[in-house]
């Protein structure tokens, strides 16, 4: 292992431990010797880290390090290209501008033999059948997601019935032919997803849905593991 990679590694760990955890601990998980151990951290707080704590009593990561980019595996940069590139081919243009931004960041602050990864990375992505044309903007379902709210919608069946819904979204499905915005019907009293081409018009509405995103999701993920496993039949 690299010292670039031990050092993520220990970040890692270092995440994990809410509360002042010992060197003795630490070491023991990274598989390193105390006084390697101590130098890691040393250097990580060279670079910013604020890890506060000493030898003997115990050490704390403070929230809102961010791992500089040096510090990218070479599998990481990979990653990051092959994401990038797929957003770039199968989201709507303003996450494909985000994605090529993010990129276009990432590798101006990237060192030379690292920014060379990034420049000739062998995976590519095979340009699809395009998206059936969304007429709400996919921006403005991202935003109501984010901020919780309700939304409401015009929304065409696949036999171009139309229907009133005002839902809670909480997620957005990208698959190889179309996208899918998941979320709980108000109508229908359980989750439903529709097909972002069908969605004729949206509006968020002010009021905010009454529980959280990621609790949502969490339920929508239990209902549909039992569903997958027959539990729900």
């Amino acid at each position: 292992m690299s010292r670039s990679e031990r050092l993520l590694d220990l970040l890692n760990v270092l995440r994990r431990h809410r509360r002042p955890v010992s060197g003795q601990v630490l070491a023991e998980e990274m598989g390193v010797s105390l006084r390697t151990l101590y130098r890691d951290i040393a250097s990580l707080q060279s670079q910013g880290a604020t890890i506060e704590g000493e030898a003997g009593v115990g050490y704390v990561l403070k929230p809102g390090f961010m791992l500089p980019p040096l510090m990218f595996t070479p599998e990481e940069i990979e990653a990051l290209v092959l994401g990038s590139r797929w957003v770039a081919d199968r989201a709507d243009p303003r996450m494909r501008d985000a994605a090529l931004a993010a990129l276009g960041r990432i590798s101006a602050v990237l060192p030379p033999d690292l920014r060379d990864e990034m420049d000739t990375s062998a995976l590519l992505v095979v340009p699809g059948e395009p998206f059936p044309a969304d007429r709400v903007d996919p921006a403005l379902l991202r935003k109501a997601i984010r901020t919780e709210r309700r939304l409401k919608l015009c929304y065409r069946d696949e036999a171009g019935s139309a229907s009133e819904r005002v839902v809670w979204p909480f997620a957005l499905a990208f698959f190889d032919r179309v996208r899918l915005l998941i979320a709980w019907c108000e109508l229908r009293g359980d989750f439903r997803s529709f097909r972002t081409d069908r969605i004729v018009e949206a509006e968020v509405m002010e009021a905010r849905y009454p529980t959280r995103r990621q609790a949502l999701m969490k339920t929508w993920r239990e209902a549909h593991e039992r569903s997958r496993s027959g539990d729900g039949c």
